[in-house]
Order: structure tokens, then C-alpha cells, then sequence
């Protein structure tokens, strides 16, 4: 595979940019996949920041909303997968806190509605399958709970 020019390489990462959202960690590996050197990729991810092709912040936003929306994953597991990103913990709380709580609660209400439906278990068994579902979508032990009340 022929090596890029540093020009080329910041070119091509401004344009894998410019197709969507992508944070530091994600242009980082793109990158290192094309094999550009650390000097460069330094240089490029810079000029990246500045041109504001890369914003933590928004992409932290951008993700959270699609997340939420799209495959109604719950708070826990949106910043578990944020912080594997790199993303820091602030930029995370403050992402998080764009989803509305009446929308969240309602969404858990709505999957745990639907999933109660397809259980045919007795009703301890019952709850502790809808908790665990409701935990690997990544909502929270109290928004389960209340959620689980207001179905009984």
C-alpha cells in the first residue's frame, strides 16, 4: 500500500469527518489504519480540532441522541460506550443531560411493556427477566423499578 502525504491524509480524513460525526479516537484509528505516522496524525488531528471537523462535544450529543432515539439504549450503557470512545466524563454528564426525563421514562415504560408481553413465566420470574432486559439496554435501577410499579 502506497504511503499517504501529509496533505493527502489530512484531505481524506477531512472528508471521513465531513460524512459524520466522529471523535478523536475514531479518526485516530482511521488513521493509524491508512499508516500515517504519529508526527502526522498529531499534525492532521490538530487542523482537525481547529477546522472544527472534530468536536467532542457535539459528538457526544450527536451520539446520545441517536442512541436514545434508535435503539433506546438507557443512560448506563450510552456512557459505558461513550468512555470507550475516550470521551471524558464531563462531556458525557452534560451529553446525557439532553435527553428529556419524560421521554426516557416513557421509552423504558414502552420496552418493558412490550417485553412482558413475549414472557410467559410466573410473576417473580417474570420481573426479574424484565429487570435484566431492562439492564442490558443500560437504564438505570430506579427508572427500572419505577417503571415496573406503574406496569403492576
Amino acid at each position: 500500500m502506497k504511503s499517504l502525504s501529509l496533505t493527502e491524509a489530512r484531505n481524506k480524513a477531512a472528508e471521513y469527518c465531513a460524512r459524520g460525526e466522529k471523535c478523536m479516537s475514531e479518526v485516530t484509528d482511521k488513521l493509524i489504519s491508512w499508516g500515517v505516522g504519529p508526527e502526522d496524525r498529531e499534525a492532521i488531528t490538530e487542523f482537525l480540532i481547529k477546522e472544527k471537523y472534530i468536536d467532542e462535544h457535539r459528538y457526544a450529543e450527536s451520539y446520545v441522541r441517536d442512541k436514545f432515539r434508535f435503539n433506546k439504549w438507557g443512560k448506563n450503557k450510552i456512557a459505558m460506550m461513550l468512555r470507550g470512545k475516550g470521551i471524558d466524563n464531563g462531556t458525557i454528564a452534560y451529553a446525557l443531560s439532553i435527553i428529556d426525563e419524560e421521554e426516557y421514562f416513557n421509552v423504558i415504560l414502552s420496552l418493558l411493556r412490550d417485553k412482558a408481553k413475549t414472557l410467559r413465566d410466573e410473576d417473580h420470574t417474570k420481573r426479574a427477566k424484565l429487570m435484566r432486559f431492562a439492564f442490558s439496554r443500560g437504564f438505570e435501577t430506579a427508572v427500572i423499578t419505577s417503571a415496573l410499579k406503574e406496569l403492576e
